[in-house]
């Protein structure tokens, strides 16, 4: 394991996700994710299992001071005091006095952006949250938050896999001193049964999924979230560390991005893409 330096925040380079993950799977996941060796749990409000992830980070017996834990502000919650609001009912459900990583979680409202970051920056300057960042934000919005943002802006969370291109959104926080948090990896399955990924896996005697959440954090400024049921496979997800891609690799890996790569497309809650 190692951490991604981003704008002043050390954040862990995997991630345990619990995107679509029942109270029930949360409550035996995180604590067998944090055994493995995990130690940056995200979720979001509008996952519905805030108290779940706070009960199993409670009960982990893992020093709540050693996890790096992110939940997101949902759209509907965006005037400042829903906001602020909605902040203290995430830390009342997390059982803890702060996060460490404060994300908007869409970028298309009506509330102006101006006052979303505003209330980022206030939670942030109240202790409530160590570091703000952005969700499924276009290198333009980017932009505009990081202007708007007394505090460094220290991720943009995105779809991220061998079938996107993210190039510009990825140059675009490099040049601001953020990261790139990956989701949704493994193109919702769909790069496990590719023919380059299955020749490279086999190269080095590692799964699908090792291979692309390698090349994920193999990346300059790039975080990746792994989200499983199985705590086999969160096993092997975390056993990443112990081998390096090529060039060759990387590029080949690289090259598998096309037009039609983007899965996760809500036209009530995307900006205009890269």
């Amino acid at each position: 394991m190692f951490n991604v330096n981003a704008n002043g925040a050390k954040i862990p380079a995997i991630g345990f996700g619990t995107f679509r993950m029942p109270g029930a799977d949360v409550l035996r996941m995180v604590p067998a994710a944090l055994k493995l060796g995990y130690r940056h749990i995200d979720t979001a409000q509008i996952y519905g299992n805030e108290a779940e992830v706070g009960e199993a980070i409670h009960n982990s017996g893992v020093p709540r001071g050693e996890i790096f834990l992110t939940t997101k502000v949902w759209v509907d919650k965006y005037k400042h005091d829903a906001f602020i609001k909605s902040v203290d009912e995430s830390l009342s459900k997390l059982k803890t006095d702060y996060v460490d990583l404060l994300l908007l979680h869409w970028p298309k409202s009506d509330v102006p952006l101006a006052e979303r970051i505003g209330a980022l920056n206030e939670v942030r300057d109240a202790g409530k949250v160590h570091n703000i960042g952005v969700s499924n934000f276009s290198s333009a919005l980017m932009a505009d938050a990081v202007k708007l943002s007394k505090a460094p802006i220290v991720t943009n969370q995105v779809e991220y896999h061998p079938y996107l291109d993210q190039s510009i959104v990825l140059k675009a926080a490099r040049d601001s001193g953020m990261s790139i948090t990956a989701y949704y990896a493994m193109a919702d399955g769909k790069v496990i049964n590719d023919p380059v990924v299955n020749a490279i896996a086999a190269a080095h005697g590692k799964s699908e999924a090792q291979i692309v959440l390698r090349w994920l954090i193999q990346q300059e400024s790039v975080i990746t979230l792994s989200k499983t049921v199985s705590e086999e496979r969160a096993r092997n997800n975390f056993e990443i560390f112990d081998f390096e891609l090529t060039n060759d690799e990387m590029q080949a890996l690289h090259s598998l991005a096309r037009a039609d790569g983007r899965i996760v497309n809500p036209g009530n809650l995307a900006p205009n893409w890269d």
